[in-house]
């Protein structure tokens, strides 16, 4: 039930005002951050912006190496673009823009985390950077795609490490033949 207030009075119901034993609501530093928490967002985009133009900036670049464009101009304009970005969403942020809860069709907001899943993706990651130095990319890349069909949820034993396979040999064959772009071959460098 509403509290009724008094006649003439200038505060809104139900805040204790100065001579009340708290706060009103939303005027401690945690309720204001926990209010505007969308900020932390903006400050990893802004880390992230000068990072990107830390090491483009500090790349070391001969001459000959230069094309019409140049290797610091994509990491200039993407760290800049972050920077640019980052301070677009602090302004609507402290302007009182809030981000919606996610309310798609086939999201249940109550279910916990599928953590099971993250870590097995994880670990899938974590074993092809650990694996391609001596495995290659062929073999590297299956193990990486197979892994993350499974983590996935994908139970076709038989199907997919072929899709995987596939996949892994197309993508190598594309990077290192037609885009010049090496990848460690490993074992298989002599047969493909």
């Amino acid at each position: 039930m509403k509290p009724i207030e008094p006649i003439g009075s200038t505060e809104p119901a139900g805040s204790t005002g100065p001579a009340g034993s708290g706060e009103t609501n939303g005027s401690t530093p945690r309720a204001w951050l926990r209010e505007h928490s969308e900020l932390g967002v903006c400050v990893l985009l802004f880390a992230l912006g000068v990072l990107v133009l830390t090491d483009a900036l500090t790349m070391s670049v001969d001459i000959a190496q230069r094309g019409p464009v140049g290797p610091r101009t994509v990491p200039l304009v993407i760290g800049g673009l972050f920077l640019l970005i980052a301070v677009l969403l602090a302004v609507d942020v402290l302007r009182g823009g809030r981000g919606e809860a996610e309310g798609g069709e086939d999201v249940d907001l109550d279910e916990p985390a599928d953590w099971r899943t993250v870590l097995l993706l994880a670990g899938v990651f974590l074993g092809a950077a650990v694996l391609i130095g001596p495995l290659g990319f062929p073999v590297t890349g299956a193990l990486l795609f197979w892994g993350s069909a499974y983590a996935l949820g994908s139970r076709h034993h038989g199907r997919d490490p072929l899709i995987a396979a596939g996949l892994s040999l197309f993508t190598y064959f594309v990077f290192d033949n037609l885009l010049g772009v090496p990848l460690p071959g490993g074992p298989l460098m002599g047969v493909l």
